[in-house]
């Protein structure tokens, strides 16, 4: 048994109940890699979980973290595609807030020469999410024009990034003081409170795609801004979330977004997206952004990094919008190397 530090949701609910405790973790199972967690983004999946709504999540207690990235530390026997040392990255789901954990061989991605392991983590899940929305769009239409809901955010902000990198306008909502940093990075910024943006749009001819986090309501305003031949992708249904309200169930919200498809004759699409390290397509995806990395063609915005010990401010600042001006991901320094 080796010590560690992890974090911990002892029950459902407010900031507070992320805690870090002193923990133990076993040795590495045959086809295991022990990771040595240096970095672990932390995304409205977490926050979700934190408030016990994610689907098919575990219940409390236990370790958040959708994201690691760290080195391998011990493998366990019949161990043959990574090696002691190697950096490597995984869509953990849970369990990644820790500064050990075991993983089956199998799910782990190497991490290339070059790629700082803060970019990495914003990559796996925020970024790779983003890469295969927008591909999702372009295969039914040109795309030319799109509307992204949170420009600010982790995943809003890379569709920005790939989008702008592709040619195509991107329009979409975030909260005022981030206004003129997106403008400078190429965007078309609007405040979502005042609903300015549905007539806007609408006078321009509308959008080819709109991407929702927010879910539940805002589904309807996002539809009205999609010309005909659209699509609606939603994910996240992270509203409730954002404005510390109450936890709302998500099915019936998923099922009128897919009724919204009945409506033939609008022309418009509804869709829910759902990552997966399942997917044929997930690996791939994540490599072909380590590469664009790695050359310096992207580059993840961080709003902070912060210690594992001050996961229950990040879950705050979370909610907040993350200090100062500053858009993109949270990342929090798990181990002795992340926080050095």
């Amino acid at each position: 048994m080796h010590p560690i530090r992890k974090a911990l949701i002892t029950e459902f609910g407010d900031p507070s109940k992320v805690v870090v405790v002193d923990a133990s973790i076993a040795a590495p199972a045959a086809r295991e890699a022990q990771i040595a967690v240096e970095y672990s983004a932390l995304s409205g999946a977490d926050i979700n979980m934190r408030r016990g709504v994610y689907p098919f999540q575990p219940p409390a207690p236990l370790t958040p973290g959708y994201v690691v990235v760290g080195t391998v530390a011990a493998l366990g026997a019949r161990c043959e595609q990574v090696r002691i040392g190697q950096r490597v990255a995984c869509m953990t789901v849970t369990g990644g807030q820790a500064e050990r954990i075991n993983l089956a061989e199998q799910l782990l991605v190497p991490v290339p020469d070059g790629v700082d392991p803060r970019q990495a983590a914003c990559l796996v899940l925020d970024w790779n999410t983003a890469w295969h929305m927008l591909a999702l769009a372009q295969r039914r239409s040109d795309c030319r024009r799109i509307f992204v809901h949170g420009l600010s955010g982790a995943v809003g902000n890379a569709l920005m990034r790939l989008a702008l990198m592709r040619g195509i306008a991107v329009f979409g909502t975030a909260s005022p003081r981030h206004h003129r940093a997106l403008q400078e990075a190429g965007a078309y910024p609007f405040t979502y409170a005042d609903k300015k943006w549905i007539a806007s749009m609408a006078l321009t001819g509308g959008v080819d795609a709109v991407f929702d986090p927010l879910g539940f309501e805002s589904h309807a305003d996002s539809d009205a801004v999609l010309r005909r031949g659209g699509l609606l992708v939603a994910y996240g249904f992270n509203l409730p979330a954002l404005t510390n309200s109450a936890t709302r169930p998500v099915l019936p919200a998923v099922l009128k977004l897919y009724a919204r498809n009945l409506r033939f004759w609008s022309g418009k699409r509804s869709t829910f997206y759902w990552i997966s390290r399942d997917d044929s397509s997930f690996k791939p995806g994540l490599l072909s952004l380590f590469e664009l990395a790695a050359a310096g063609r992207i580059e993840a915005a961080i709003k902070a990094v912060m210690p594992l010990e001050q996961i229950g401010q990040a879950h705050r600042a979370w909610g907040q919008g993350g200090p100062g001006d500053k858009v993109g991901s949270f990342v929090i320094a798990v181990g002795a190397q992340g926080a050095a």
